[in-house]
């Protein structure tokens, strides 16, 4: 299996070094760091857009056995119903109707490991995409908005560490 580094490394074209140094911020670190909106920045915004159609369809085809996986192989308790919930999320994200805070509100409830084990599964949807700049571009924005989410799993469980200690 992918490490979540690697995976990283791979989709944002970031040093691992620089992704070391991002993943062991806080949360509100991360939220504010010059490294984060660097990458949203960067992501063609107009393409994405312009394609979401595309990538719905993908998110539609491709989360049913996504969630089923989530579900049933790694015992993930809270999963949506249907992949709606989500193309909706990612679309008002792209047209800035949703923030990255409250994607990680509602991802709180998923354990660390779990979490690290679907982001190149959820990552590797969008490899059927024909056209590679859409396919890379849909990569790396879905990678950038995993990035905090891993980010809060790592800070909740250290809290939790230190609250057993």
């Amino acid at each position: 299996m992918q490490s979540t580094l690697s995976t990283f490394t791979q989709y944002l074209d970031l040093p691992s070094t620089q992704l070391e140094a991002l993943l062991s911020k806080t949360l509100s670190e991360c939220l504010n760091s010059s490294e984060l909106k660097q990458l949203l920045d960067s992501l063609d915004a107009n393409l994405l857009k312009k394609t979401l159609p595309t990538a719905g369809g993908v998110l539609a085809k491709e989360l049913p056995p996504f969630y089923n996986w989530l579900k049933n192989e790694l015992g993930v308790q809270r999963i949506p119903d249907s992949p709606d919930h989500t193309t909706k999320w990612v679309i008002g994200f792209i047209n800035n109707q949703q923030s990255l805070t409250r994607l990680v509100e509602l991802h709180r409830p998923v354990p660390r490991l779990a979490l690290e084990s679907a982001i190149p599964r959820l990552i590797g949807m969008f490899k059927g995409i024909e056209n590679p700049q859409v396919r890379q571009e849909w990569q790396k924005a879905i990678a950038v908005l995993c990035l905090p989410l891993v980010v809060a799993a790592h800070e909740a469980e250290k809290s939790k560490n230190l609250v057993i200690s």
